[in-house]
C-alpha cells in the first residue's frame, strides 16, 4: 500500500515540541486543560500523534504528563525495562507505518528496577519469577562488562543508558525501521527521565 504524504510535523519539529512539553513540566506551567469535550469528536474519527513513545512502565514515568501532551497527541507503547519484543515490535510497526509519526523515542529512566534486576542477575547470579525472568534476560545482552570500582549507584545509572540505547540499536535494526530512517521519514532517540528533577535527558547518538 502506498504512504500517504505526512501533512504533520518533521522530526526535528517533534523534537522541540517534546523538548518545549517538558520544559513547562519542569516550570510547573503546563498547557493540559482538563477534558475539553469539543476535541472528542475529532478524535474519534482518528489519531495522529506526532511522537511514538516506547516507554517503561513505571508509575512515575507517564510520558504524557512528562512532555505535557494532550489526547491524540503521544503514542505510548510502555512495558517494564523498554524492552524490545515482537509484541513491542508490531505496536511500533504499527506507528511507523499506519500513524507515520515521524519521531520515535525510547525513554528509560533513573533507578529502573527491571535493569537493576538483569544486574543482580549479571553479577549475582540472581533468579527472578519465571515471566520477570523472560524479561529480564531481555536486558542481558545491553550490559557490559562494567569496572569493578564502580559504585551500585553508577553502575545502574549506566547500565540504564545501556539499556536505552540497545533497544535503539534493536529498532534500527529491524529492515522497516532502516528503511524509514533510509528514506528521512523517520528518526530515533534514546533518552533518560530524571525521576529527581522531572528531566528528559535526551542521549547523543553513538
Amino acid at each position: 500500500m502506498a504512504m500517504t504524504e505526512r501533512a504533520g510535523p518533521s522530526a526535528d519539529e517533534a523534537l522541540a515540541r517534546l523538548v518545549a512539553g517538558n520544559e513547562r513540566f519542569l516550570q510547573g506551567t503546563t498547557h493540559r486543560p482538563g477534558l475539553q469535550r469539543e476535541t472528542l469528536p475529532d478524535l474519534a474519527r482518528g489519531q495522529r500523534p506526532y511522537a511514538t513513545i516506547l516507554g517503561c512502565s513505571d508509575s512515575r514515568v507517564p510520558p504524557e504528563q512528562v512532555f505535557d501532551a494532550g489526547l491524540g497527541e503521544l503514542f505510548v507503547v510502555r512495558v517494564a525495562g523498554n524492552v524490545f519484543s515482537p509484541e513491542i515490535a508490531g505496536s511500533l510497526q504499527y506507528a511507523g507505518s499506519h500513524l507515520e509519526t515521524p519521531l520515535f523515542v525510547v525513554l528509560g529512566h533513573d533507578g529502573c528496577g527491571a535493569v537493576d534486576a538483569a544486574l543482580a542477575t549479571k553479577y549475582e547470579d540472581a533468579q527472578h519469577r519465571s515471566r520477570i525472568q523472560i524479561l529480564v534476560d531481555s536486558i542481558l545482552p545491553a550490559l557490559p562488562e562494567f569496572d569493578p570500582e564502580l559504585s551500585p549507584q553508577a553502575r545502574l545509572a549506566r547500565a540504564v543508558e545501556c539499556n536505552v540505547r540497545w533497544t535503539v540499536r534493536q529498532i534500527l535494526s529491524t529492515p522497516e525501521g532502516q528503511g524509514r530512517v533510509a528514506e528521512g521519514r523517520m528518526k530515533i532517540l534514546g533518552a533518560i527521565y530524571e525521576i529527581e528533577t522531572g528531566r528528559v535527558r535526551f542521549l547523543s547518538d553513538e
